[in-house]
């Protein structure tokens, strides 16, 4: 009997480590404008990648990171939402949206604020 719950201890943690490995994917796009989508917990980073460029309504949207465990920010100008904007990918949320608003600065951007900021599973 405890051979049988052991075994079925191990089965549970095998599907349970296998599904965060499986969604533990995003993607960041991003275009003209402060134009933005994205895409996070997916199966794989090409599948987020396709989702965050879907996602993406405005013009000339490309996909400027994939990623898996971590997290990711886009910053623009907030005074010209049109003009500099930065990303940032980083192990922790405050870290992404730091290294997206030093980007943003980095190109110009004087009133630099993060736009958006996504996580995966583990990030």
């Amino acid at each position: 009997m405890r051979l049988a719950r052991f075994a079925a201890c191990l089965a549970a943690l095998f599907v349970v480590s296998f599904s965060v490995e499986t969604y533990a994917a995003g993607a960041l796009a991003t275009g003209q404008c402060g134009a933005f989508g994205y895409a996070y917990d997916d199966d794989s980073p090409e599948a987020a990648a396709l989702r965050a460029r879907a996602q993406c309504k405005g013009r000339d949207c490309k996909v400027v990171t994939m990623f898996r465990r971590t997290c990711a920010a886009f910053a623009i100008d907030g005074r010209n939402a049109c003009g500099p904007n930065g990303w940032g990918q980083a192990a922790t949320m405050q870290q992404a949206k730091l290294a997206a608003t030093e980007s943003c600065t980095r190109f110009g951007g004087r009133n630099c604020v993060t736009r958006v900021w996504l996580c995966d599973k583990r990030g």
